[in-house]
């Protein structure tokens, strides 16, 4: 399934159509987690029959909020492609120490209220200091998660996948500070259910600016893969339907500016245009 949501509802997105399902997503009340994973179950049972009478739109019409509403917590992994890690000792002169992989440094967090979908855009804070685009693959916890668990036993734990960008104000304050501004966190443009994502780790990631292309790699490339990541995390928090972990960003990393239009793809995820202003 590939499902989204926008004002007002939530939706499957089926071909060139998107299916309203909003009646199939219940208030969730006093349960900890978001909506739409909650509602996950009960949405892969929906069959031809229960999607008959439901209304639909074009897709190109719609405009896609996070599919994700509320997560408890983004935890994002630094430092995960190595090319990435010998870029940013160049770009960023204030990274010293910083520069230390998850095993070493573990996550940082960035703000739930900086989440956005794609058709909300980033709106550009302090333009007189660099700010960077950051692609990343982005996975979507299904089950909660209240004990360790080991990277080998966590697929049944996992909702699906989007496509993120981790946007990025560069200076010297805190990582988790400069990485929280209002809708400096995209998630988008659905949430791809495991049986229809395909071979992840084969999956092609890639981020263009005004159609330069500027990331591209294979998603094997990490060096700690979203099992790895979740276990590592399991340590540390528990964690709840709908709570996000941003993968990791590989080189290619560089400056937006109001105007900009970025497009990012993941193959087999589909792919967002999102404008900076």
């Amino acid at each position: 399934m590939r499902l989204c949501r926008f004002a007002g509802g939530y939706g499957l997105l089926q071909g060139d159509e998107v299916v309203d399902i909003t009646r199939h997503v219940p208030a969730i009340g006093d349960t900890i987690g978001d909506p739409l994973v909650h509602a996950l179950p009960r949405l892969e049972a929906l069959d031809t029959k229960g999607l008959a009478q439901a209304s639909r739109r074009r897709a190109a019409d719609v405009k896609l909020l996070s599919p994700v509403r509320n997560p408890t917590k983004i935890l994002a992994a630094p430092n995960n492609y190595r090319e990435h890690t010998a870029e940013m000792q160049h770009v960023d002169p204030n990274a010293g120490a910083r520069m230390a992989n998850m095993e070493e440094a573990g996550f940082f967090l960035k703000a739930t209220s900086s989440l956005v979908g794609p058709s909300e855009g980033i709106v550009q804070r302090f333009p007189e200091r660099r700010t960077d685009h950051e692609v990343e693959l982005v996975v979507v916890i299904g089950e909660v998660i209240s004990q360790p668990v080991e990277a080998a036993h966590v697929a049944r734990f996992i909702a699906g996948y989007s496509i993120g960008l981790d946007i990025t104000l560069r200076g010297p304050e805190e990582r988790s500070l400069r990485k929280s501004i209002d809708t400096y966190t995209v998630l988008g443009p659905t949430l791809v259910t495991p049986d229809e994502a395909g071979d992840v780790p084969e999956s092609r990631m890639r981020l263009s600016v005004n159609g330069e292309l500027r990331q591209s790699t294979l998603l094997s490339d990490m060096v700690f893969n979203v099992e790895e990541q979740i276990a590592y995390a399991s340590r540390f928090y528990t964690l709840y339907p709908g709570d996000l972990i941003y993968t990791g960003t590989p080189s290619g990393v560089g400056p937006i500016r109001p105007g900009d239009v970025i497009h990012a793809d993941i193959s087999g995820l589909g792919e967002m245009e999102v404008h900076v202003r």
